[in-house]
């Protein structure tokens, strides 16, 4: 929406779909899980979502079922189709995608190289980004959609480098990002405390993150103890574990949270 000084408001959702695996039976199962995915994107009406996660048939479902988004995204195996997407669904009425400023990279030394991993983490991991025009006031702002590894620290501290050296490097620096995710890390992790611009040991040094984003959960709810979003099937909110997270640039007007 545009508000009356010209300011653009956006909402943005975070989702790990669970990669559908023939394990999950009953109302775990995939196909029976999609329409009650779809209800609740619909009932929320992100501008933008991103998913972690997804295989190549769960991303076309949603795609297929939420028509009136636009979807980037590439198999994090080949960066073609294979393996799990970290990918980014947008509302195509509001915004135009710049096609010439999307990609995705992995979360390695070599960034570039489809399927790489070289920070002690087994499985590949990376980070997709898009920049998007909104069709009314022109403006343009970036979304990044990352999921870190779930058990090698280093790589989770690598990945937070490399993803803020990108952010730095974005074509167009004077525009406002979105960095959303699984970054299997709570907010005192490393990786996530560098993200935010505080001073903190990330790769073996002592490092301050000068364009550090702002963690839109913390901002409005720093003392919530119920924040768990790694629930594991059960739905509870009960303890810390909240690793999934929306972080967007300093400056911005945070006038809503939640953990749905």
């Amino acid at each position: 929406e545009v508000r009356e000084d010209g300011l653009v408001k956006l909402h943005l959702l975070s989702f790990n779909v669970r990669y559908e695996s023939p394990d999950d039976r009953g109302s775990r199962a995939w196909r029976l899980r999609v329409p009650g995915i779809v209800r609740m994107v619909r009932r929320l009406a992100p501008d933008c979502l991103g998913v972690q996660e997804a295989l190549h048939g769960q991303a076309a479902d949603l795609w297929a079922s939420l028509p009136e988004y636009g979807f980037y995204g590439v198999g994090r195996d080949d960066g073609i189709r294979a393996g799990e997407y970290s990918g980014i669904y947008y509302r195509r009425d509001r915004f135009q995608l710049d096609t010439s400023d999307c990609g995705t990279f992995w979360l390695s030394a070599t960034p570039e190289v489809p399927g790489s991993r070289t920070w002690g983490n087994e499985i590949p991991r990376v980070a997709t980004w898009i920049r998007l025009v909104d069709r009314a006031t022109g403006h343009g702002f970036y979304v990044y959609n990352t999921h870190w590894d779930h058990r090698n620290q280093e790589s989770r501290e690598c990945a937070s480098l490399l993803i803020a050296a990108r952010i730095d490097a974005r074509r167009h620096a004077g525009e406002p990002v979105a960095l959303i995710g699984d970054f299997n890390s709570i907010e005192s992790n490393p990786g996530l405390v560098y993200l935010t611009g505080k001073t903190v040991t990330v790769a073996g040094e002592k490092r301050t993150w000068a364009h550090g984003l702002m963690d839109t959960y913390e901002a409005l709810h720093s003392g919530e103890k119920k924040r768990r979003t790694l629930h594991l099937w059960s739905g509870s909110r009960e303890g810390n574990l909240k690793v999934d997270h929306i972080l967007v640039s300093r400056g911005s007007t945070i006038t809503d949270s939640a953990v749905v």
